[in-house]
This record gives structure tokens, sequence and C-alpha cells, in this order.
């Protein structure tokens, strides 16, 4: 009786945490060592274990990527390896070659020990492989076995996932297995893992279909639940993925089939369990009805189909159930009692212009076709894409928030429902107003913001009041700010199935198909039949302009969800996998063959990244305004008898000579709540403001030598695209007979330096 009522404690931790749409339910959850068979006999008790799996396998936007959770639009070490963010990721940089051993050992993904079985993959492996090997023991209904045992399947294909991904094939556990050289388990193929994998995501599918697709969960506390469509939907990741060059180096149409089969079917599945393109042909304004997809939640959420719950609860409260979202207080700006985020120059770039076509000036994507739209770079939110407001703050745009940011100490101008971003910047000194290195001062920032600055700010999946369709998922405090956060975060949505679909129906030749879907994106947000969507009219009888629109279309539909690493590597884009050739001991079916003529990026016609910089962009005061130099913002006292605005004191330059015009600054604000020729009025008059007192600045963002400014560029080495063992992984998983074999291309430490002998591509 008191295991029961133990795990009916746990049950209801559960129910809270569903409800109030958090992860309090994992709070209670006894670790691998403390769970006993017996728990399984019990409702309550297999789904406190099941829950606990949900806590450490579900993925999490407070992390970088690694080997726990994917990357989920931070400027984490994968980002910076794209055009997301500036600053080299490791797997980029050419000063660094990763290697299998220390001082630069690789990465670990997928075998590192952490001295925590929750956490290490295989320990989360070996945690579900016990709680599907207790429920299936247990003397449960046979009907809540299957309830709960689709939901682990589904996991236990997720763990396998993330590790395939990155190294192939590697070794399949199902079972708890005892701590013995006996034990020991060699890689398995990569077609093997991935056979395995959409086995179990067929069982989650088959096992949920009953409790998820009749709208979902009935019951309101199980959303954030996996479903049914859920299943599917990373089943079609999946898939896709095998199918991409990275896995298919010569183009087999039948992968490429099999991953259209599914996603295909996927869609009537997805849509049972509610899911939907949500908002389909209602952009709202400037795409704020896209925009508020992502502070949606509950069965509101119509686009998100694996998401992770957060919760609002103060951290440090007791006892400390806190679960909060970190991307809220991550990008909002210093003066705003955030953070901020710096996008790249090269992205604000590459976004289309508002005729859906890519700005002329910008030749990533040659084979499409460039915009008759004239971009300045001078006042790069001219004439864009309807997301691109969304995507982006800069100086001049309004984004409000429910919260007052001003203290009695700090010179923040204004109130959360009145905010607008001025961060225009301007230097003490010439030198370094001169500089493009920044090692000669600091730039300062507009309105507080200071030396922490950024020049542009990532907006996307922002909790913007002005798009909020439920009020705030956050609280806020002038102690934290936008910290307790409790906004979903969608790991996949709807628009990804589409995009999926897409792709696969591209690469088996139904172009036709494959622009239904961008047709389908693109109307969400404003686009219409009457310019094609913006899209090129010849993409139905040009396969690789086709597929080159569709990865355009996932760059900026998905920018900033932790997407866009997975979608260059499985695609070869650092180089377009001209250089197998180079990775020792790769056999010839390394090296690109096919329709892809041996490099995917001349296909595609794509810019390979190897060899590219990005650059931080900033807008700073003019030299003919004080010489473009003003004051210490540390320095500035606040003045309780002035707003600041209008304290003499303030160190802003342009402030100062716009006063002594009489002109107001507010008067150049765009506000996207206003729409057709006033929200285009707007947007002309802030492009008066840039050119009368801003010009545009690129500082150095990609690494340099400090000594000679020998600037570094991107440089992805091709045994990169499979990851290695590094030697603490050889070493954990190794027995007196035998260890886990290394990849080709990488040395084996256990082998005397010599090359690795696992094939991922090997069937």
């Amino acid at each position: 009786m008191k295991a029961n009522i133990k795990y009916m404690g746990a049950a209801f931790f559960a129910c809270l945490a569903f409800s109030s749409c958090s992860d309090d339910f994992l709070k209670d959850m006894k670790s691998y060592d403390q769970t006993t068979e017996e728990c399984y006999n019990y409702y309550s008790g297999a789904q406190g274990r099941l829950n606990d799996i949900y806590k450490y396998c579900q993925p999490d936007v407070n992390s970088d990527a690694n080997w726990q959770f994917p990357s989920t639009g931070r400027a984490d070490d994968l980002t910076k390896c794209t055009e997301e963010f500036t600053g080299l990721g490791g797997f980029v940089n050419e000063q660094i070659e990763y290697t299998s051993h220390t001082p630069n050992e690789v990465p670990d993904f997928g075998f590192k020990n952490t001295n925590n079985i929750r956490t290490m993959a295989y320990g989360r492996i070996r945690n579900v492989n016990d709680c599907i090997g207790g429920i299936e023991n247990s003397t449960l209904p046979e009907s809540q076995k299957r309830e709960l045992l689709g939901q682990a399947h589904f996991w236990r294909a997720w763990c396998y996932y993330m590790l395939v991904k990155w190294y192939g094939g590697v070794p399949i556990v199902t079972t708890k297995q005892v701590p013995e050289a006996a034990s020991f388990t060699q890689r398995s193929s990569t077609k093997a893992c991935i056979e395995f994998i959409c086995s179990e995501l067929d069982k989650a599918n088959e096992y949920l279909a009953p409790y998820t697709t009749n709208g979902g969960w009935q019951k309101s506390e199980d959303y954030g639940r996996v479903t049914s469509g859920a299943a599917l939907a990373l089943k079609g990741r999946v898939l896709l993925m095998y199918a991409s060059p990275l896995f298919n180096r010569k183009g087999d149409k039948q992968r490429w089939q099999d991953a259209y089969d599914c996603i295909k079917a996927s869609i009537p599945v997805i849509n049972s369990c509610g899911n939907e393109l949500q908002y389909q042909g209602d952009p709202g304004v400037n795409a704020s009805n896209w925009a508020s997809i992502f502070s949606r939640t509950g069965k509101a959420n119509k686009e998100g189909i694996l998401v992770t719950l957060y919760n609002d609860i103060l951290k440090g409260s007791t006892p400390d159930y806190h679960f909060n979202n970190s991307w809220e207080d991550l990008i909002r700006p210093g003066n705003a009692l955030g953070s901020g985020l710096n996008a790249s120059a090269t992205m604000v770039d590459l976004f289309p212009m508002k005729d859906g076509k890519r700005p002329a000036s910008c030749t990533a994507y040659s084979k499409l076709d460039a915009s008759a739209e004239t971009y300045d770079p001078n006042a790069p939110f001219l004439n864009r894409d309807p997301r691109f407001y969304r995507t982006f703050a800069f100086p001049g745009v309004r984004w409000a928030f429910e919260g007052d940011p001003n203290t009695s100490t700090l010179n923040n101008p204004y109130k959360g429902d009145d905010y607008v971003l001025w961060n225009y910047v301007w230097y003490e000194k010439e030198e370094a107003r001169d500089d493009d290195y920044g090692e000669n001062g600091s730039a300062y920032g507009s309105d507080n913001l200071g030396s922490g600055a950024k020049g542009i700010y990532v907006r996307k999946r922002s909790d913007d009041k002005d798009v909020s369709k439920e009020g705030a998922r956050y609280k806020y405090s002038q102690e934290t700010g936008f910290e307790q956060s409790a906004n979903t975060w969608m790991e996949i949505r709807y628009a990804e199935v589409l995009l999926n679909l897409a792709e696969a129906a591209c690469m088996i030749g139904e172009m036709g198909e494959a622009v239904d879907q961008l047709e389908l994106i693109r109307g969400r947000v404003g686009y219409t039949s009457t310019n094609n969507y913006g899209l090129p009219t010849d993409l139905e009888s040009d396969k690789a302009k086709c597929m080159a629109a569709i990865l355009y279309e996932r760059q900026i539909e998905l920018a900033y969800e932790g997407k866009r690493f997975d979608d260059v590597r499985r695609w070869l884009l650092w180089d377009g996998g001209a250089n197998f050739s180079q990775v020792q001991g790769a056999p010839d079916t390394w090296i690109l063959g096919g329709e892809y003529g041996g490099n995917t990026c001349t296909w595609l016609g794509f810019t390979p990244l190897n060899g590219q910089r990005r650059e931080n962009l900033f807008f700073r005061v003019k030299n003919d305004i004080n010489n473009g130099l003003g004051g210490v913002t540390s320095t500035w006292t606040k003045n309780p008898d002035k707003t600041p605005l209008d304290d003499p004191n303030n160190p802003d330059p342009l402030l100062k000579h716009l006063k002594s015009k009489d002109i107001k600054r507010a008067d150049y604000v765009l506000d996207l709540r206003k729409s057709g020729t006033d929200f285009e009025n707007q947007l002309t008059k802030l492009a008066d403001f840039y050119n009368s007192y801003l010009v545009r600045r690129l500082r150095k963002g990609d690494g340099w030598d400090q000594a000679t400014h020998n600037e570094y560029s991107m440089k992805f080495r091709p045994h990169y695209y499979f990851l290695g063992l590094g030697s603490a992984a050889q070493n954990n998983n190794k027995t007196d007979f035998d260890y886990v074999q290394q990849t080709i291309g990488w040395e084996d430490n256990l082998n005397g330096g010599a090359n690795g002998t696992f094939d991922p591509l090997a069937e």
C-alpha cells in the first residue's frame, strides 16, 4: 500500500504539470536505482517513471546542443557553424582541427559518461529499456500498457535518432543490461539503426492512435505528451535525413520515395491529432498571426506537433519546481531587462524581399530569381518578406511587452506597453569609431543599452504583447525580467512537416506537389497567387532549382529554431561534398555521385559556406553629428526630475542633435500593428531617419589574428560529416576482448592510432 501511495503522488504531480503547461510532473521522479519492478504494476507508478523519461529525453531550450539536447536556436556551437550567428563554432574553426584525442578532442554527442545515468545517452536508453520491460511485464491492463508503451517507444526512437544523425550506426541495445563484459554490443549498421528507429515509431503510432487521433489527448493535463502524429512526424524527419546526400551519396531514389510515402501518409494522422498549419490563409497584419504561433499553448497551439512545456514558477521557490523557458529573457534587449541575441549581417541580408525573391545582392542561391525590388543595406527593413519584421528587431521598431523595466536607478526610457528599440550606437573616441575589430573601445547604445547593445536583435519566437492571443506567458518583474517564462517550445511543427514533404516530393520528381507546399507556407504570411506566392514560375520543370527554393524556404521559415545546422549538414553545404576523397580510409562509396554531379552546392547553385565570414551589423551615429562621438553610458546617473529622454546628461549625441532641431525621434517609429499605406509610410520615414542620421557599420564577427588582423573564415573538414569517438568515449566502451569501432576518417586510439574502420554508409 505504501508503494501505491508513493506513486499516486507521482501521478498527482504529473497531472499538475500538464494542466499548467509545465514540467512539474518531473519533480518527484526517482532515479533509476530507486525504481523497483513493483512500481510498474500501478498505473501511477508506471506513469511516474515515464514522466522521468520525458524530463531527461525531451528537447530543452535552456541548453546548448550537446549529447542530451538538440540545438533550439540559441547561439550555440552548432548554430555558429551556419549563417545565423557570428563567432566560429568549433566545427568551422580553421585554426583548430578536432581529433580523436586531446588537446582538441572531438565533441562527444553520444558516448559521454556524465556520471549521471539519467543524462548520458545510453543511460537514458537504459532507463527507457527498463521502463518498456517493466510495463510489458507488469500486471497493468493491456490498454494502459499500450498507452504508456507508445510514449516510451517514441522516446527510445528519439534517443537513437539523436545518436544516428551524428555517428551513423551505433550499438542497438533494447534491454536493461547488466554492466559486465558479456553485455558488450558492437555498432550496428546505419541501415539497421534507421530500420529500428522506424519500427519504434511505428509502434508508438499504433499504440497511441486510440488515445490521440481524435483531436489529441482528451484530458487537458495530458497536453504535451507525444502523439501518433508526433511519432510519424519524427519518422518522416528520420527518413528524410537518411535519403539526404549526407547518407545517400549516390542519390538512391528509393530512399527519397520511402521518405515521401511516410510523410505523405503522416499528414492525415497529424491532422487527426489536432494539428494543422495554423492561420493558413490568415496572415494577420505583417505576419502577426504567424508570429503568434510561437506563444500559443495547449490545444490553442495547433502548429506544435512535438513540444516541450515550461512553467513560470520562480527559481529558488520552496519547494523549487521551476522549469522556465529562457528564450524571451535571452532575446530581449538589456533596457527591457533581457540579454539580447545578436543576428549576423549575413542573415539580415539574405532574407527575401517583399516580392518573395532573394535580394539581388544575395548570391547564396544563384539559381533562384533575383528580386526586382532594390535592396538598401543602409535601410535593410525596406520592402522585405513579412517574416523579416517578426524575425529581427532593429533601431526604431516597436517591441512591446507586459512589464516596467524602470527602477529608481536605471535610466531605461520606456515601460513595456510603449517599448521601442533604439539601439543605434556611438563611440567615445575616434579610434574606437574607426576600428573594425573593436580593439580600441566599445560602442555605446542608445536608451541605456550602453556597451551591451546588439546591432540587430533576434526577435523570432518572441512573446510579443502586440501579437499574443492569450496574454503574456511570462511573469515579469524588475528583479528577474523575463526569466519566469512558460512559453512552449515546438521541436517539430507543422510547417516543418510540409517542408519535409516538399523536399521528398521534389527529389522523386513531383516538383508540382513540392511547390504546393511552399505556396501553403508562404500563403500563411501574406503571399498570394497574384505573384505566384513570390516563387519562380519554373520550379515544376527544374528539379535543382526547386530543391534550392525549398532549402531557402527552410532557412527563412525555420530561422532561429535550431534546424539550419542539420539542413546544412544533410546537404553538405559547407563544401558541396566535394572533398570526401581527402578522408583517410574512405571507400569510393563516399564520393558523391548521381544527379549531384559530385557537388551538391554546384547542383543547387548555392555558394559553399567554407571560406565565408559572418560579421556583426550595427547602425552608428553619422560623423556629421558630433563626429559620431558621445558619452559613456555607465557614468550616467539617473535624474529623478527628468525622464531619460529629456535628461541633459543623457550621453546620446543624436538625441541632443534632434532636440536642437526640434525633431522628435518618436515620429519615426515603425509600428508593426499598422498596415497598408500607413505601414509603407512608416517604413519610408524610418528609412529617412537612417539616411539622415545613421550609417551602416560592420564589426568583425568571426575570428582574426590579433597581431596581424589576418581574418579567419569557416572551414568544415570533410571527416566532420560523421563524428568519430574521442579517447574518453573509446576507453569507456571497451572490454578485454572488444571495443566500439572507430569511424572512418578518425584515429583509433585503441589500435595504435590506425584509421577507423566503421563505415556509416555501409549497409
